[in-house]
């Protein structure tokens, strides 16, 4: 049996999928297995922008500034976050984009964390 705890690197484990570091996704024998949360630990360079926007978002989200300078867009508005610490909280179906305007790290906090929800790229 095992003590249940798993201890890791957010910058090193992030690389491994895709930015996120606990959810659904992860194997239901690993302590960051969750139905309840996901959570995201992402790393954008200057200029890094979301393929498109998300539409018909399940979950609410919160998105706090690491460090950087990092743009978030809403429907009707835009919020700034550029000292470490700014957050901003979205709830379900509203939609989203974002745009990282300087070299960014932001760590994100989905719930609920819904199985086969994925948003897909934009076609090139």
């Amino acid at each position: 049996m095992g003590d249940n705890v798993y201890v890791g690197n957010a910058g090193k484990d992030a690389v491994l999928d895709r930015g996120w570091l606990l959810g659904h996704f992860k194997d239901p024998d690993d302590p960051r297995h969750s139905e309840a949360v996901e959570i995201k630990w992402g790393v954008h360079q200057r200029g890094d922008e979301r393929a498109r926007w998300v539409r018909g978002e399940q979950r609410t989200a919160l998105l706090v500034l690491i460090s950087g300078r990092f743009r978030v867009a809403l429907p009707n508005r835009e919020v700034l976050l550029e000292r470490q610490g700014d957050y901003v909280v979205w709830g379900h179906g509203t939609d989203h984009s974002w745009f990282a305007e300087e070299d960014s790290v932001v760590l994100t906090v989905r719930w609920p964390s819904v199985p086969g929800y994925a948003v897909t790229p934009a076609e090139p």
